[in-house]
């Protein structure tokens, strides 16, 4: 008697949870989806103004910038799978309250050590809401037409966030100090957690009764963070063979191994391994992982491009890049459309060589400014990617199991941050190789001069600025066009990763399954599920 009642209690939370006006559980979880995503990217122009006040060393410098993504993603998987079993709404309202206490503390630190740990728990408040909002969105969403509409949404205020958050801290950083950057997301903070209590609909997954496997979950995090630090590390200019380089990888690696190992042993995995033999999933994760391995390191020489060769000020920077949001925008909210209209293979397929196409377009960029054409580079990169992006985070989260909703949102999650880290490591590697010969033989330059200035494009205007005369003209020169030929070059091979994208993209499947959209029990009945008839929402 007392299993009928608990059953029946379950199964009145999940009506309620159905009735609730999906929409807007949808502006709740887009809301804090933002403030994450605008943290990840709103101190990159506050660093001066922190080195000034703070005067950290350099160590501790690299710490705060990159503390924040290291910690995040090291524990998308752990929460995300914590979520599964303990509520999925709970997790995400712990992270909100981590999170607005975390940016109290980031505000108001005094010495780099606090500004540090402040990231790091905003890191684990990240950690807590990202995979969070995915998994409850596939479940107040259970007909997939829907949740393709909710995905692209929720893709666009991603890309709003990343976008927003240097134009946001340059606002802030001319009116008030740096500690304002994170100060702000304080108040939407306490108005997010009531909201979501009150709205958000609570469920985990089937294997929810089982026990969570704690060692498992460690073994994930101590990997991931090493793998995310070594890759780190390679992308920042290190070289491969630093010990401080090699030994976080080696470890991670090996951890990732014995978590694997360990994860198909168990009765009640964390991750449900055999996801990863559906073709519509792995080939969803990998398309994810390519897709961001070219944006981040395209983003990231692009910037450069723009303020060290064209001269632009890191505004007029932010403003030319802005079409490359707007325009990933609009693939977001065009998304479910356009998948209902070509299906998944065609749609991400398409992307990918949309994207491929406009970055071979973009080597035509040399010394000289052409707004016109890095407007329409631009613009296609960005509708290019987000369309990648929307139909391979579509197809992973419907294919996966709806008990391991939060584990698939975190294996995506985490694919966006390594394929993030990847790009910046390997594409910056590539971009260096194709540069610093052009810098190693400029006559009149002493050799220990054309070594320093072949590490980076700055540093070879900081040696050119010394040295004067002709010589500097002439390495400044040199510089300049090495830069150009290395940005042409990282451009034709991120076209290739591309191009290997669009041939991965045909596994997936061809059409858009909507045939199955009611979701099996773990999951919340969607409205024609109630009482048997449509629920007004």
């Amino acid at each position: 008697m007392s299993g009928t009642t608990t059953a029946a209690a379950a199964l009145r939370r999940r009506a309620a949870g159905a009735s609730a006006n999906r929409w807007v559980v949808l502006f709740v979880l887009c809301t804090s989806l933002l403030l994450v995503a605008v943290d990840a990217t709103v101190l990159h122009v506050a660093v001066p103004a922190v080195s000034e006040d703070l005067r950290p060393g350099a160590i501790e410098l690299l710490w705060i910038v990159d503390i924040y993504p290291l910690v995040c993603a090291s524990l998308l998987i752990l929460f995300g799978t914590l979520g599964d079993r303990v509520g999925r709404r709970r997790i995400l309202l712990l992270g909100y309250g981590l999170f607005g206490v975390a940016s109290g503390l980031a505000a108001l630190a005094d010495s780099a050590p606090v500004l540090i740990l402040a990231r790091a728990l905003l890191g684990v408040g990240g950690a807590m809401i990202m995979p969070a909002t995915l998994s409850i969105l596939r479940q107040v969403f259970p007909e997939r037409r829907e949740r393709a509409l909710a995905i692209g949404v929720w893709s666009a205020v991603a890309a709003v966030g990343a976008a927003v958050g240097p134009l946001l801290g340059g606002f802030l950083l001319e009116h008030f100090w740096w500690g304002s950057v994170f100060l702000v997301n304080i108040p939407l903070m306490l108005v997010s957690l009531p909201i979501g209590r009150l709205l958000l609909p609570e469920s985990r997954g089937e294997g929810g009764d089982g026990p969570w496997d704690v060692v498992g979950a460690l073994t994930a995090a101590g990997g991931l963070f090493g793998v995310v630090l070594g890759v780190k590390r390679l992308g920042g200019g290190e070289e491969a063979g630093n010990f401080l380089t090699v030994v976080p990888l080696v470890l991670g690696a090996v951890l990732l191994v014995v978590f694997v190992r360990r994860q198909r042993r168990r009765k009640y995995p964390l991750v449900d391994l055999g996801m990863f033999a559906r073709p519509a999933f792995s080939t969803s994760v990998g398309c994810i992982v390519l897709a961001m391995l070219a944006l981040v390191g395209l983003e990231l020489i692009a910037a450069q491009y723009l303020q060290l060769v064209l001269g632009l000020s890191p505004l007029q920077t932010g403003l030319r890049l802005l079409p490359l949001t707007v325009a990933a925008m609009a693939a977001g909210l065009a998304g479910a459309r356009l998948l209902r209209r070509f299906g998944p293979r065609t749609m991400v397929c398409a992307g990918f060589c949309l994207t491929a196409a406009a970055v071979v377009l973009l080597t035509a960029m040399g010394g000289e400014d052409n707004a016109g054409l890095l407007l329409s580079g631009f613009v296609l990169l960005g509708f290019g990617l987000e369309t990648t992006l929307f139909g391979a985070y579509e197809s992973m989260l419907s294919e996966a199991p709806a008990a391991q909703a939060g584990g698939a949102a975190a294996i995506g999650e985490t694919s966006y941050q390594l394929g993030a880290g990847i790009g910046i490591a390997l594409l910056g590697s590539v971009m260096n190789a194709a540069y610093a010969p052009g810098v190693g033989s400029v006559p009149g330059v002493p050799a220990s001069a054309s070594a320093a200035a072949g590490r980076s494009l700055g540093e070879a205007y900081e040696v050119a600025g010394r040295l004067g005369g002709s010589p500097g003209v002439a390495l400044r020169s040199a510089a300049r066009d090495a830069f150009v030929h290395g940005l042409h070059v990282t451009l034709l091979v991120s076209a290739g990763l591309l191009l290997l994208g669009a041939v991965m993209a045909l596994r997936l499947p061809r059409l858009m399954q909507c045939g199955g959209a009611a979701e099996p029990a773990a999951a919340v009945p969607g409205p024609r599920e109630v009482a048997g008839s449509r629920v007004p929402v």
